[in-house]
């Protein structure tokens, strides 16, 4: 960021009183511009033993596998943006079911929060974001074409809970490279 949104005058990079972060602030107008990580909301879709995948359609990583996910807008809640993300990549209706995984992906300024959901009907096809959407059993998930790592630890993570019918709340970040079991008692 150069220039003020507010005024124009060029930005200066400074620690505020009683913050502990430089900011590019504006001298001139007295505004501090922040720059927070960008939401991600999504949804783990299981249904009849399998898990909901969408192939990308659009850059990065056209042709990749992931979950139905998105960034989250202005005036809507999380479970709101999970639930329009898997519409728009998916034409999937969804139930939201419990949070299931918050992920820092600080490399990318991204903080995913992925619900489980439960798919209300069988209809489901490809949004203008995605080539193709399919049910994957765990065991036939394309691993090596999936959109990200952090995707790859969820759906781990979520292949695992499936086998010992559990679900669990995960909340880890790719700085750190670990993931933490936050809770680990829900019975399906």
């Amino acid at each position: 960021m150069k220039y003020c949104s507010e005024c124009g005058e060029k930005l200066s990079l400074l620690i505020a009183e009683n913050d502990s972060q430089p900011r590019h602030s504006c001298t001139a107008y007295g505004y501090v511009h922040y720059h927070n990580p960008n939401i991600i909301a999504g949804c783990i879709i299981e249904h009849k033993g399998k898990v909901l995948l969408c192939q990308r359609a659009i850059e990065p990583k056209i042709g990749a596998w992931t979950l139905p996910a998105g960034f989250m807008e202005i005036d809507e809640s999380i479970e709101e943006a999970a639930v329009r993300e898997t519409w728009e990549e998916a034409n999937a209706k969804v139930e939201i079911d419990a949070l299931y995984s918050v992920f820092h992906v600080a490399e990318m300024n991204q903080v995913y929060i992925i619900y489980r959901a439960t798919l209300l009907d069988d209809n489901f096809s490809p949004g203008p974001e995605s080539l193709e959407v399919k049910l994957f059993d765990p065991s036939e998930i394309p691993w090596d074409q999936l959109f990200y790592p952090a995707i790859n630890d969820i759906l781990q993570r979520f292949k695992s809970d499936l086998q010992l019918g559990v679900s669990s709340v995960y909340s880890g970040s790719s700085v750190k490279g670990d993931v933490l079991v936050v809770d680990h008692t829900f019975k399906y």
